[in-house]
Formats: C-alpha cells, structure tokens, sequence
C-alpha cells in the first residue's frame, strides 16, 4: 500500500435486539445552537379532530453541524434514488418487476 492511499475501513454496527425493529416517526423537529443540531422525531395523531394534536417523542438525535450536512447529503442522494425507481414504477410500460426484468411467465 502507497503512502498516498489511506488504509480502507469498514464500520461494524451492531444493534442489540430491541432495537431492530426500530422506531416509527411521522413527524420530525430540527433545532440548533451554536454547536449541535437537535432533530426530534415523533409519532403524531393526525385523524385527531382537536386545536392539539397528540404525540410521543420516539427519539432525540444531537448532530455535529459537520455530520448534520453529511447526513443531509445521504438523504438527498437516498431520496433522488428513490424517486428514480417510483418514476420508473409509474411508467405505463412497467408491469411489476424489477426495471429492465422482463415478465417469462406470459400465456401464449
């Protein structure tokens, strides 16, 4: 390996059980200081016919401003990915595979 080129690292996450499942948020707050931003993410009863709508705190995240825009970079390549595939479902000549399968099982 040359000096030039840094050594290739792998991250290793593990998540104990419980957390597997993860969390179900409908509803997302960012706020900020000088130092870090705070995203809260909720669960939120919209079908709630009242002036307050019921919610629950499901997790609180603190990010570096560093992190933060890495974090929204992968979001919006993630996004843009996503959209990409939905406009190709959408497209009158998908028929439910995967872009570019093509359906073997037609009756002749």
């Amino acid at each position: 390996m040359t000096e030039e080129q840094p050594e290739q690292r792998g991250i290793n996450i593990h998540f104990q059980p419980e957390q597997m499942a993860g969390v179900y948020s409908n509803f997302a707050n960012i706020s900020h200081s000088d130092y870090e931003f705070t995203v809260t993410f909720a669960r939120v009863d919209h079908e709630v016919d009242s002036e307050e709508i019921p919610g629950v705190v499901v997790t609180r995240v603190n990010l570096s401003p560093r992190f933060m825009r890495e974090l929204i970079d992968a979001m919006e390549d993630n996004y843009s990915k996503w959209q990409t595939s939905e406009g190709i479902r959408n497209l009158p000549e998908y028929e439910g595979g995967e872009p570019g399968e093509s359906d073997s099982n037609d009756d002749d």
